[in-house]
């Protein structure tokens, strides 16, 4: 008997307890129950964990890995093509002159750049696009834990891939061997799942929000941390020995894993990894809205699929801009080092933080979907201001407007938990997983495309392209918000 078949035999009363709703809000006794009772499996044993945290550190030290090879491959991409075609732009004085005409061999490295980033992105990604709802609808049978485990161990292969290129002085395009072996255990899109999966099995609806929000501000503080260590160190020693510690904090988090996360899902013995049995139950949640649909009928399968729209326009924004951040401040007329390149993408991971800060405090007086349209106006301005910059105080202006920027994405993992059922909410991140691969694959072939073919007229047309199109989310995010509200002001005048 499998789990979906011991659930159905348990009291209708633990179902009743744990049915989520299609609104953000509760009110009365019904709240009150949300907020006491864990919208976990019906199968599951109530496991907690003795320590005073669970999965962030699994987060941390993986995202610390992911945030300090970023930034350091693509620079090292940037000096083996200088190298190769014999360019050594940003030691020459009229680097910063913006009245200097660009030189063509800048503008063919930063081409070539780009597009190998493409290249070994779209490699990694693809692969992970199948493999991790495989993994993520797995672990809704055997455990969040193996789904922890296995991805940073394929990480940690990465960097070993990344160690012998430089080492070896191999030709860049040993950087995609790396990044399948990646994409094959699931790549970081699949620790996400399971540590976002977690913190579903154990939260109240609630206090999700905010939980969510701890995660990814923890996405932020190792990023920080991991920007400002890899800068300094790459200018001080080079590029390999920061790639040995990426190595060191993989194997950690899958060390971390395996013997300090309690199990939130009581694992089935039987469960296979390759069946169908996986894509036909994300097939089914987003075809008929999953176990709840009756509740809200054709409406809540619409608000299904357009807060994932939100989702998806919103990750393939940060993403896709995020890869261009660091070719946009080497070349001129910004023409930064190692240490400041450390230094700006740190500010861009201090969003996280200050987003957290802020979610708390305007939760007090703003409901979930106004939070995410404020963060969703923070992120535009910011980039509006970095599409103009041409010196180093306008780029930090720019990061600095940002502050607010990621308080949209956990109000929007929370609105998508919330409009689930118990037993689907493996299954849900699994999808929401297999969305963020995706959005990997469209940020950076759309965002690394774009920024070669616009620099002859607007270096800075991508971010503000990416600017126009965060209006899609928080439109429809306010809409849907104005369209409840009415509702429920109907509804209450109707009683």
């Amino acid at each position: 008997m499998d789990e979906r078949d011991t659930a159905a035999i348990l009291p209708d009363v633990d179902d009743e307890l744990n049915a989520p709703s299609t609104d953000d809000e509760t009110t009365g006794n019904k709240e009150e129950a949300d907020a006491t009772v864990p919208t976990s499996r019906s199968v599951r044993p109530p496991l907690r964990c003795s320590l005073p945290v669970s999965v962030e550190p699994v987060l941390f030290l993986s995202m610390f890995s992911l945030a300090l090879q970023a930034p350091l491959s693509t620079q090292y991409l940037w000096d083996r093509i200088s190298e190769d075609l014999g360019y050594n732009g940003s030691e020459r004085a009229e680097c910063s002159n913006g009245s200097v005409p660009p030189d063509p061999l800048q503008t063919e490295v930063e081409t070539l750049t780009a597009h190998w980033n493409l290249y070994i992105s779209l490699g990694g990604f693809s692969l992970g696009l199948l493999v991790v709802p495989f993994l993520g609808s797995w672990s809704d049978l055997v455990g969040r834990r193996p789904v922890l485990i296995i991805p940073n161990i394929g990480l940690a292969l990465q960097a070993l891939v990344y160690i012998l290129v430089m080492y070896l002085k191999l030709p860049v395009v040993y950087f995609l061997v790396g990044r399948l072996l990646s994409g094959l255990s699931g790549d970081f899109n699949a620790i996400l799942a399971g540590c976002f999966a977690y913190v579903a099995d154990t939260s109240d609806r609630r206090s999700r929000t905010f939980r969510v929000a701890i995660l990814e501000a923890c996405l932020g503080l190792s990023g920080m941390l991991a920007s400002i260590i890899g800068g300094q160190w790459r200018r001080a020693q080079g590029y390999i020995n920061p790639f040995w510690l990426a190595l060191a904090t993989n194997l950690a988090s899958a060390l971390y894993a395996y013997l300090f996360v309690h199990e939130s899902v009581r694992p089935d013995p039987s469960a296979k990894l390759l069946t169908s049995r996986h894509h036909k139950a994300a097939w089914h949640l987003f075809s008929t809205g999953g176990t709840t649909s009756e509740m809200g009928g054709r409406l809540h399968r619409s608000k299904l699929w357009l807060y994932t729209l939100c989702f998806f326009v919103v990750v393939t924004v940060h993403m896709g801009s995020r890869e261009l951040f660091v070719l946009y401040e080497l070349s001129s007329p910004l023409c930064w080092g190692p240490a400041l390149i450390g230094y700006g993408s740190a500010a861009q991971h201090l969003a996280y933080l200050s987003s957290l800060l802020g979610l708390k405090i305007m939760q007090r007086c703003l409901e979930d979907s106004w939070v995410a349209v404020v963060g969703l106006a923070s992120n535009i301005i910011g980039l509006v201001v970095v599409s103009i910059a041409d010196t180093t105080q306008l780029m930090f202006t720019g990061y600095g407007l940002c502050f607010l920027s990621m308080a949209a994405t956990p109000v929007l993992r929370s609105k998508l938990s919330k409009l689930v059922g118990p037993s689907e909410q493996g299954v849900l991140f699994a999808c929401v997983a297999c969305v963020e691969s995706l959005c990997f694959l469209v940020g950076s072939g759309v965002f690394n495309s774009l920024y070669p073919a616009t620099l002859h007229y607007m270096k800075g047309f991508p971010f503000l392209f990416a600017a126009i199109i965060l209006l899609i989310p928080a439109g429809i995010i306010g809409l849907l918000q104005c369209l409840d509200r009415r509702r429920d002001h109907r509804d209450a005048t109707a009683s």
